[in-house]
């Protein structure tokens, strides 16, 4: 047989050489797995994100939708895939810092079945409190919990969830205690508190923001390090409790096996896609802030979170599944 037509062969069997490089990816579409349901908030991001970056890449890259099992599915079938930079996953803390310490038997290692390519956005929790209490900063709800033992009940969108994680942290954190009441969503439970059946959560910011402005709730703080302008006049945590920090995030993983050419090729067009005004605009309006960073910093934000998230489901008393 001609050389020619060996060497031919065994690209057809070994794949193209450029591609291990990352020199001509991608030549196709590329797949970005949201474990999300179509129209959440983080679902929302994920396609925003893949319109433009799919301008970025030259290639378009197109969502599926892999809800359920807080992120497992997903998760999981990401980390089978094909190690070639076309299945990417928009992640979030459910499936990568949350869901691994609350279930008995995990199909992955967070930390070591992937490879992390960057952070892309970060959502903010808001510290709410029903307008009728004499509470307008940080400070006060604790002095106010600390001086009503038992009588003040902190809503959440169910055990586990974001606002009941984030609400068991500030508690920690401000040692005190507060009765959590878990409603059956974010939307139950922050309307609790506009009702005043419930005194205060910490949740999404995206779900409060309008509530607030109407004098239905009154919004004392967020859980950024810092001052935003997405939530422009409103302090963080952290400058009453100096470190606090927990918000959710968007970030992008592939499997682990993924050619490194590959994943900064990834990881310059995410870089890229963000910096485009319509894209930072469309993650204002729900209610996240463009935010990126290396590998190496999301791979260590991760583990830090894990960490921090074992101590508050230790706290919170989670019982794993």
């Amino acid at each position: 047989m001609p050389m020619k037509t060996l060497a031919a062969l065994a690209i057809l069997v070994l794949g193209q050489p450029a591609l291990a490089q990352g020199d001509d990816f991608p030549r196709r579409a590329v797949r970005m797995i949201s474990p999300n349901a179509p129209g959440s908030s983080n679902d929302t991001l994920a396609r925003i994100l893949a319109a433009k970056m799919g301008e970025v890449l030259g290639q378009q890259v197109v969502i599926e939708n892999q809800a359920g099992a807080s992120g497992l599915i997903a998760m999981e079938n990401v980390k089978n895939a094909q190690p070639d930079g076309y299945t990417i996953i928009a992640a979030s803390p459910s499936g990568v810092s949350i869901a691994p310490l609350l279930q008995k038997s995990v199909p992955y290692d967070p930390l070591n079945d992937f490879q992390f390519v960057s952070l892309v956005a970060v959502l903010p929790n808001m510290l709410v409190v029903t307008p009728s209490l004499p509470i307008k900063t940080v400070q006060e709800l604790i002095d106010y919990c600390k001086a009503r033992p038992g009588q003040i009940n902190m809503a959440s969108a169910g055990p586990g969830s974001q606002s009941h994680l984030a609400g068991v942290m500030l508690q920690l954190a401000g040692n005190f205690t507060s009765v959590h009441v878990p409603y059956k969503g974010g939307g139950p439970s922050v309307a609790a508190v506009m009702a005043g059946e419930s005194h205060w959560t910490f949740t999404p910011a995206s779900s409060t923001v309008g509530p607030a402005r109407a004098g239905r709730l009154r919004a004392i703080a967020h859980s950024l390090p810092k001052r935003t302008p997405l939530l422009e006049g409103i302090p963080s945590v952290a400058e009453t409790l100096p470190g606090f920090s927990y918000s959710a995030w968007v970030g992008v993983l592939v499997p682990k096996a993924t050619p490194r050419a590959v994943a900064e090729r990834l990881h310059a067009a995410l870089l890229r896609t963000v910096a485009f005004p319509e894209v930072r605009e469309g993650f204002g309006k729900q209610g996240a802030e463009v935010s990126t960073d290396t590998p190496e910093e999301f791979r260590e934000l991760v583990r830090g979170e894990i960490e921090n998230m074992r101590k508050v489901v230790k706290a919170a008393d989670l019982k794993i599944e």
